[in-house]
């Protein structure tokens, strides 16, 4: 049995936890859907409550089964940050903004693994002061 992944101590995090969650969120990118519902079950468990938002695409057999439908869109709030991911074309594609009090100062597109560096850095962040978010992250690291 592995020992658990080390997390940082401190805001900010250490280069290998960052790097060791930024590989673990990736892992499962190769099937979108699978990716997104991941990323939702986890984000969700490790983040405040109303710091992520899911849109979700319902098609008539989604309705008819009774089914939550496919993740469209991915929107983390953390702190002046937002990041945004678009799952509803072809490709995935991330954005980035600089929010202040409602009001979006700066946006920048990104590509998906540079999207998720900037969410594993954030997250490691979060768990570093947060026992809920920490044990969240630990359940992503270990696969379980």
């Amino acid at each position: 049995m592995s020992s658990p992944a080390p997390m940082p101590s401190e805001p900010g995090g250490d280069p290998a936890s960052v790097e060791l969650l930024a590989a673990a969120l990736c892992r499962d990118a190769a099937d979108l859907e699978v990716y997104a519902q991941v990323l939702t079950g986890t984000l969700a468990d490790a983040l405040p409550p109303g710091s992520v938002a899911i849109e979700r695409k319902r098609g008539m057999a989604d309705r008819l089964a009774g089914r939550e439908g496919k993740v469209a869109r991915l929107d983390v709030s953390l702190g002046e940050q937002r990041l945004v991911l678009d799952l509803s074309g072809g490709r995935p594609s991330g954005e980035i903004c600089k929010e202040v009090r409602g009001v979006v100062l700066s946006r920048r597109p990104v590509a998906l693994d540079e999207w998720v560096r900037e969410l594993a850095e954030a997250v490691t962040a979060r768990a570093a002061s947060d026992a809920r978010a920490r044990a969240a992250l630990e359940r992503l690291l270990l696969g379980g």
